[in-house]
């Protein structure tokens, strides 16, 4: 154990808190794992409990495999994987547009790969940052042009965006967000960023009105964002507004400390309630206290990525870890958001603590990249002692 923990390079903090989340959520799994249970005869509490463990300890494998491999490939490696993810997202955009397919919404953003579900969109979000990280690096002492941009940074990102859109608003609204944050801090001109606000806006209400004209083919995604919306400030007696009306109950039986572990009342009640209500569950049976000290850690996390992203030697350094790292704390927030009812249901996840394998295991590989600029900046900081060091000793024996 020792001799592992001695080989875990980077921020320290950053690894405790991911060791804290991973072994945190083995509770509120185990105990919400009995509403999936009772919904499907094929999952049993042990089964859910050890699916959860495989994708962790797979994860913490990424992460380790993450921050031991110099970073600088990821460029690289992004252009490769950029058509990888945008092939996957082609098969979950025929999927949600194949209105004769008897597949719930859920299960339109998903494929299945060898019997185990993947949500490419999750993944694509990830690759594209790292890619958009990478362009503005190159571009870091050129003058930038919109015209000489357009091909190399801005298809890639539309038509990722684009591809995702029908499935995932929420996915691909963060992902546009982060995308416009990144070429801001990368020094991309700001009237251009203000051009393509204008066309990500223009192509959303596009979108909006072919789906609209032809709801056969867009089939119920533009009426579910609407539902969702309108049943956020309406409180109508619709799906989403019961699942926000459960997750309400279970935050306010929560009080102070809790019902304590395995206590929650709402979880064979509540929808999702292992993945994208959990925290709902945390605090009805953590109460306040838990509730707050897992937002803490996210917020502490936030921090840390912060700290790295601003330490780093290198352009790409800082932008990619900033790139990855906040749409981490952007989901925590939107899924604590939903649970106490400041958002209206948007199907994130909450990082590393509920259930669902492609959004532990890229929180992870998102986690060892961060991991690895920080390690690749102590090993800096190490050559910089040992030179002053040096210089130092030549000195002394000089005089």
């Amino acid at each position: 154990m020792q001799v592992l923990l001695k080989n875990l390079k980077g921020d320290k903090l950053i690894w405790a808190i991911l060791f804290f989340l991973a072994l945190f959520s083995f509770l509120p799994i185990y105990s919400a794992a009995s509403s999936v249970i009772v919904k499907s005869s094929s999952v049993t509490l042990f089964s859910g409990f050890m699916k959860h463990f495989f994708f962790l300890f797979f994860g913490f494998v990424l992460t380790y495999i993450m921050h031991i491999i110099p970073y600088r490939y990821l460029i690289q490696l992004s252009k490769i994987g950029l058509p990888i993810v945008a092939l996957l997202l082609v098969l979950v955009f025929i999927k949600a547009f194949d209105t004769n397919a008897e597949t719930t919404t859920n299960n339109k953003r998903w494929l299945q790969l060898g019997g185990i579900g993947f949500q490419p969109s999750t993944m694509a979000s990830v690759v594209l940052s790292i890619y958009v990280a990478g362009y503005l690096s190159k571009m870091k002492d050129k003058i930038i042009q919109f015209k000489d941009s357009i091909i190399p940074l801005w298809v890639p990102v539309f038509i990722i965006i684009a591809l995702i859109l029908p499935s995932n608003f929420s996915t691909a609204a963060i992902l546009f967000t982060m995308i416009l944050t990144l070429v801001y801090l990368g020094g991309y001109p700001k009237k251009y960023i203000g051009l393509i606000l204008l066309g990500g806006v223009f192509s959303l209400m596009l979108f909006i009105l072919v789906a609209k004209a032809f709801p056969n083919v867009v089939k119920n995604r533009v009426d579910t964002w609407t539902n969702r919306i309108e049943n956020f400030m309406n409180s109508d007696n619709a799906k989403d507004s019961f699942q926000a009306e459960r997750a309400k109950i279970a935050v306010a039986s929560g009080k102070i400390f809790g019902l304590g572990p395995g206590k929650s009342k709402q979880k064979s009640i509540l929808p999702q309630s292992n993945s994208d209500f959990i925290f709902a569950i945390i605090v009805e049976e953590y109460g306040i206290v838990g509730g707050l000290t897992i937002l803490i850690a996210y917020m502490w996390l936030l921090f840390r990525i912060l700290i790295v992203a601003q330490k780093s030697d290198t352009i790409f350094g800082k932008l990619v870890t900033i790139g990855v790292g906040i749409p981490i704390i952007f989901q925590a927030l939107i899924n604590i958001g939903v649970a106490i009812q400041i958002f209206p249901v948007t199907g994130q996840t909450l990082p590393l603590i509920s259930s669902g394998g492609t959004s532990i295991l890229m929180m992870c590989l998102s986690a060892g990249i961060i991991l690895n600029v920080s390690a690749k900046r102590q090993e800096l900081k190490k050559e910089e002692d040992l030179n002053n060091d040096n210089v130092l000793d030549i000195l002394s024996h000089t005089i």
